[in-house]
Order: structure tokens, then sequence, then C-alpha cells
């Protein structure tokens, strides 16, 4: 379980493209800090598993189905992406419960700069739209950011100095992809609902 309060922004350093999968080389000094094989890391808010680990770099496998549902194949050499490791038993829950389970994509719509903070419009799934409210909590590549406005088909979040300057969404551009996970309690409360309804 993670988060969604990014450790570091790491890079990309080796990309090998398989049959139906790909094998990333990550790099990362803060997180590969007494990493080992099978450890998890959260790559741009995809929970992966730790293969290979020397000095300050991991390697990680991911199959069709992640590359299918996330935005990670469109990661290259030299690309930034957010890391993360995953919270120790016991520790503050500075985000929220976040699994590392991406849901969708959505793309960056729009840039709206402030004074001292940044809007981003982001488009959301309709499949998704219905788990997403104002006030509640959305994960966008890894970081766990409040939904300012929920809309239909997009929603909105507020980015602080700090969220611009250490993590991909200080760089992400309009029409640039992210990966979205939506606050897995709403969808337990759903399915928890569909059950009773269908037992009356």
């Amino acid at each position: 379980m993670f988060t969604g309060i990014v450790e570091e922004l790491g890079e990309v350093t080796a990309v090998e493209t398989l049959d139906d999968a790909c094998r990333f080389r990550l790099r990362g000094p803060v997180v590969t800090e007494g990493a080992k094989h099978g450890d998890s890391i959260a790559v741009n808010g995809v929970c992966l598993t730790v293969v290979d680990h020397e000095g300050d770099e991991f390697t990680a496998d991911v199959m069709a189905e992640t590359l299918h549902r996330s935005s990670l194949g469109a990661l290259t050499v030299g690309s930034r992406v957010n890391l993360e490791r995953p919270t120790a038993v016991g520790a503050r829950l500075g985000g929220h419960i976040v699994q590392g389970h991406v849901d969708g994509t959505g793309t960056v719509l729009e840039r709206t700069p402030s004074e001292h903070w940044e809007i981003v419009r982001v488009s959301l799934p309709s499949d998704l739209a219905r788990y997403v409210v104002e006030k509640g909590s959305i994960t966008v590549d890894g970081i766990s950011l409040t939904v300012v406005e929920a809309g239909s088909d997009h929603f909105t979040v507020s980015l602080i100095p700090t969220t611009l300057a250490l993590t991909t969404l200080g760089v992400k551009q309009p029409g640039d992809p992210v990966n979205l996970e939506v606050d897995v309690i709403a969808k337990y409360v759903e399915r928890l609902l569909a059950g009773q309804e269908a037992g009356r």
C-alpha cells in the first residue's frame, strides 16, 4: 500500500521491449536505498516489483495488462517518473490509501497558473467519473491530490509549488497522458450496495 506522497523524481535509464511486456531500468537513489528483489516501488502510480537492484538503479517488468491500462508504455529513456516506496506499518498516512493499481488514464487538458499555485484540468474516463467527487481524493501519476472540481468527463486539481517542483505534474503539458487511480473505498461501497440491492 502507498500513500501518494512522492518520494523523488526518478529517471528511466533503459527500456527493453519484449513480445508481451517491457523491462524498465530506473534510477532513484532514495527508493533504492535498502531495496531488494521482490520489493514494491510505485512508478507514476503503478505498483511494480523490483527484479534487480544495483547502486541507485532497479529494474522492473511490466506486463501487457499494465501497459494497456497505464501510460507506462509511453516512457522512453530519459523520462522522469514519480517514485514511492510502500508505506511502513505505523507510519503516518500523509496522503490517502493508494494501491498502485491504476484504473485508467486521463489526459492533461489545461494548465492555469496563479501566483502561488496552478490549476490543472484532466480528462476523466466515463466509467471512473462516478468515483470522483469534489474535495475527494484521486491519485494522478502516483500523486495523492484533492479534487477541486468534478465534472462528468474531467476534474481539476490545485497544485502547490512543492508538487510542481518535485513531481512530474510540474512539467506535464496539455495532451500528455497521466495514470489515474480512484479512491478504492468508493469502489468497495458501490459493490457492497449493489449486493444489498440484488438481495432485496
